[in-house]
């Protein structure tokens, strides 16, 4: 069992209320090997939602609290995107993953580069939250290219 970016798999989660639907990874998830996260959702965020970017760091340093998420409208959301981390963290324990399969760029999902914080566009080197956090537990973290909605 893998998870995997509900996104991905065609739910329109995404901070824009879309999907980034990947067939492939669509049809392992109806084979039943992969289940579904948007770990933004699980920490209570609405869907829509504004944009947010970590500032200040990556993900492992959301985690310690050296660095912060927030959106677009200067609102912290770090709560809620370590919130998310720890459900998502939760069920991969309890569904047996050891591997992740999440979106690009994502302040939680991304893995290996993620916006900058400047909502500008631009990217720094990093992770997101959960995939920091599920890393740091472990598990395997592997990002999918998307197109930008």
């Amino acid at each position: 069992m893998k998870l995997v970016s509900a996104c991905l798999i065609g739910v329109n989660c995404n901070f824009k209320a879309q999907n980034w639907l990947n067939p492939k990874l669509c049809a392992e998830f109806l084979k039943g090997d992969y289940f579904p996260v948007c770990p933004e959702v699980l920490g209570g965020l609405t869907v829509p939602r504004v944009p947010s970017e970590i500032v200040g760091g990556g993900g492992s340093e959301v985690l310690s609290g050296k660095a912060k998420v927030i959106n677009m409208e200067g609102t912290d959301v770090t709560a809620q995107f370590v919130k998310g981390a720890y459900a998502a963290l939760e069920i991969a324990k309890t569904v047996g993953a050891k591997e992740a399969l999440f979106t690009e760029k994502s302040p939680s999902c991304g893995c290996g580069l993620i916006f900058d914080g400047s909502f500008t566009d631009k990217f720094v080197k990093g992770d997101g939250v959960t995939a920091a956090l599920l890393k740091k537990n472990g598990i395997k973290v592997t990002c999918i290219k998307v197109d930008k909605p």
